[in-house]
């Protein structure tokens, strides 16, 4: 995009979808505000909240074994093998290590994807905390319009933990997957000519139908998160994006606003929607590992954070035949390592994560625009250099 106007071979369009194809999306990621119509969500007026920085100058040539390989490789080498655009370390609260590549910046927002997911199962959580929301009952006693689909007979747990029996593919490498046909009702990717199909993320929802038993397995899909979402918006009559900001965004003291893309009736998409700046998701990492208390007051229930931690069923979990994760668990729409450290995650396509290891102290903040979407194309250079980080700052 460089050039007044820029030459063909140097654009990058919505229309055409270039925006969405590689290495051309190493700059969308970090400018998905000129794709399409967004939404705000506001930090708020109160301070920014501090991050010290105690930064480490021996945390690149930190080695690791590779997974499922013989092979080392350095914390370093392992950013660019991952097309890192950005990331951040806190160890005890403190930046002790922060890069930027591509064209991120510090000032600048980048899309989260499926990252968002964990701020809505979280406030989801909450709610059901307070006794708004019964984990308990059918989609359908809040969501009428969800009744005669995949969704009426679920409860709000199965949504949560994504354990739902619902026909929808995940499988980003299938083009007659559900998951496009989902994102192209919201107008996050482009219509094809002639499209007659639903125009909204919620006018897809009510086309879900069910496969299956509920409460059964674990199975990863995206329309849970906007099927939670609806439910958010019905019980407390605000926006997402305004329970987002009310009750997590504007009491971190983060940096930047947020924003979310949104579609044509302005209902923003809770699945994968959200950017941020690489901070201010650091900051979130940081009240969860904190138990929920950040800047000077306890944001999310330490109930919350205790349920999230403890993680999800893992004889359902492993259903799924995860290679790289088989012993982890889903709660919450967060990712539960299990492991001696007690780590657990928010994960997104293309390589964007939260990683919270609470006995090393440790949060790490990702942005990366990785060619392949699925996480398992990046886990065997993540999740080792990780765990060896945190190891690394215990010590």
């Amino acid at each position: 995009m460089m050039g007044s106007p820029p030459p063909p071979d140097k654009l990058v369009q919505f229309a055409n979808g270039s925006f969405y194809s590689f290495p051309r999306f190493r700059w969308t990621f970090s400018n998905s505000r000129q794709f399409g119509p967004t939404t705000s969500v506001s930090r708020g007026t109160t301070p920014m909240s501090v991050l010290p920085r105690a930064e480490r100058t021996d945390i690149d040539g930190l080695s690791f074994q590779v997974m499922g390989s013989s092979n080392t490789m350095t914390w370093a080498q392992s950013l660019g093998a991952n097309y890192t655009d950005g990331i951040v370390v806190l160890h005890k609260g403190r930046i002790v290590y922060e890069r930027y590549f591509g064209v991120l910046k510090p000032e600048g927002q980048h899309i989260a994807q499926s990252v968002t997911k964990s701020f809505f199962g979280t406030i989801g959580a909450m709610l059901i905390a307070e006794g708004t929301l019964d984990e308990n009952a059918p989609v359908s006693r809040y969501v009428a319009e969800l009744k005669d689909t995949g969704f009426g007979n679920a409860t709000v747990r199965q949504v949560l933990d994504m354990t739902t029996g619902i026909k929808y593919s995940e499988n980003y490498a299938d083009p007659k997957a559900e998951v496009w046909d989902h994102v192209r009702a919201g107008g996050v990717l482009p219509r094809p000519p002639g499209y007659a199909g639903p125009k909204t993320f919620y006018e897809f929802l009510q086309t879900v139908q069910a496969e299956g038993e509920h409460g059964q397995a674990f199975a990863y899909k995206t329309v849970n998160s906007d099927a939670l979402g609806w439910i958010i918006r019905r019980v407390t009559g605000k926006s997402i994006g305004e329970n987002l900001q009310e009750r997590i965004w504007g009491k971190l003291g983060a940096e930047q606003d947020a924003y979310f893309s949104v579609d044509s009736v302005g209902n923003e998409f809770a699945g994968g929607g959200m950017n941020a700046g690489l901070r201010d998701m650091a900051r979130f990492g940081e009240m969860m590992r904190l138990e929920g208390r950040y800047n000077g007051q306890q944001i999310v229930p330490k109930s919350v954070i205790m349920d999230i931690t403890k993680g999800g069923n893992r004889a359902n979990f492993a259903k799924a035949g995860y290679k790289t994760i088989p012993d982890w668990s889903y709660r919450n729409m967060w990712w539960v390592s299990h492991n001696e450290h007690g780590a657990y995650a928010a994960r997104g396509i293309h390589g964007q994560t939260i990683y919270v290891d609470p006995k090393a102290e440790m949060v790490i903040a990702r942005y990366a625009s990785h060619p392949m979407a699925a996480n398992a194309y990046m886990d065997p250079t993540s999740l080792p250099a990780y765990h060896a980080l945190a190891k690394h700052l215990m010590n």
